[in-house]
């Protein structure tokens, strides 16, 4: 009896390391939420499904024998790589943050398709800004609000007034004229990342110690 098939845009969240001869991957489709996938190791040339990478985003051909619980890696086509991330350890390191926060949190149907345009754009804007900083607490508060939470009316509201100023030029200001310094980044990041901790259920798993040291 063969295998359910599903075709979707999606992009990279994860890969793990390969083994028993399958690399898994974590992807994020506008339609589908998120899905984990194996894509089957071989030593012959790939022409129909290239070596993804982190933050690809491709068409996916999935094949699943236990009703979408995981799915085999069939086709991809690759629409866009963002492999400019790379040139930037920070860059890199917030990106693979983010993607992992989308991967780990079980995303609303209605709110599938903005988080994938969200994702899209946020990979691109890690890709050329000078400030990956900025780009994460954009990202990260976007996220948060289109999952539903009342960030701006619960968390922004209750800050000190120039708590709440530092927020406001950080979300406004286009990301290439950022003057908010680092550290002060840093700190702004902190107090959300620890809001979303206490009063929402997305799941960070710890991130702001490793990434911005108190």
């Amino acid at each position: 009896m063969p295998g359910q098939l599903l075709q979707t845009e999606a992009i990279v969240l994860s890969r793990q390391p390969p083994a028993d001869r399958f690399q898994q991957l974590t992807i994020f489709s506008a339609v589908h939420g998120g899905l984990l996938c194996l894509r089957r190791l071989t030593t012959k040339p790939a022409t129909t499904s290239p070596n993804l990478d982190l933050f690809d985003e491709a068409d996916f051909l999935l094949e699943s024998s236990n009703q979408g619980r995981t799915w085999f890696l069939k086709e991809a086509r690759l629409i866009a790589r963002h492999d400019a991330i790379g040139r930037s350890y920070d860059a890199l390191r917030l990106a693979s943050v983010f993607a992992a926060i989308i991967a780990r949190n079980p995303v609303h149907e209605e709110s599938r398709a903005g988080v994938y345009a969200l994702l899209r754009q946020t990979l691109a804007a890690f890709g050329v800004a000078a400030r990956p900083d900025a780009v994460y607490l954009k990202a990260l508060y976007c996220f948060a609000r289109d999952e539903g939470y009342p960030v701006k009316q619960e968390w922004w509201r209750g800050l000190p007034p120039a708590t709440r100023a530092a927020v406001a030029v950080v979300l406004n200001q286009p990301v290439a004229t950022q003057t908010t310094p680092p550290p002060a980044v840093a700190g702004l990041i902190r107090r959300l990342e620890d809001y979303l901790r206490t009063h929402t259920e997305i799941l960070l798993d710890g991130t702001p110690d490793v990434l911005f040291p108190r």
